[in-house]
């Protein structure tokens, strides 16, 4: 479709959000796919070296500047502790705004590929499951099922929740 064509009405209805559904970018990390609400996200871009912050964590890539606002990158495979692999064409940041317990912050994450945006029925969620007192499941907001896959839902205002992003944001 054009730039100047209309979208038919069957394209209009799969990007507005249906009655009690929310919808969520999905994104690959590991082979698993994981999702944010779209809603907390203000853009994708493809990697770009980020400028490194001495003592931070290891899974804070550095700090960008994105049209004036110093944002802070997170590796969610290292922060996730899975193995690290190579960036490739396809390694993309996505920049979101979440509101956290200390104001509104915009941070990028750092994820291997993009997926698709689904819209979700919060009825259909799960609860993450309490495999052992070691595992922290305090980032994982819900798994879902979609196209006979599992899903795993973000909670980003715990994920972002980080003091270290505090500082870097101000």
């Amino acid at each position: 479709m054009s730039a100047l064509e209309k979208p038919n009405e069957s394209e209009v209805t799969s990007i507005h959000n249906d009655e009690g559904n929310d919808q969520y970018l999905t994104f690959l990390m590991n082979g698993e796919e994981y999702g944010v609400d779209i809603l907390s996200v203000q853009e994708i871009r493809s990697w770009e070296k980020a400028t490194s912050i001495p003592n931070v964590p290891d899974y804070v890539k550095g700090v960008i500047n994105l049209r004036g606002t110093i944002v802070p990158i997170i590796d969610l495979r290292t922060r996730f502790g899975m193995e690290q692999e190579e960036y490739s064409r396809v390694t993309v940041v996505i920049v979101l705004k979440v509101q956290t317990s200390k104001g509104d912050r915009i941070t990028g994450i750092v994820v291997d590929a993009v997926s698709d945006v689904y819209s979700l029925s919060s009825d259909e969620m799960k609860n993450p499951p309490d495999v052992s007192s070691h595992v922290n499941t305090e980032f994982i907001k819900g798994l879902i099922n979609v196209k006979e896959k599992m899903v795993i839902l973000l909670n980003l205002e715990e994920l972002l929740e980080i003091e270290e992003l505090s500082n870097l944001n101000n």
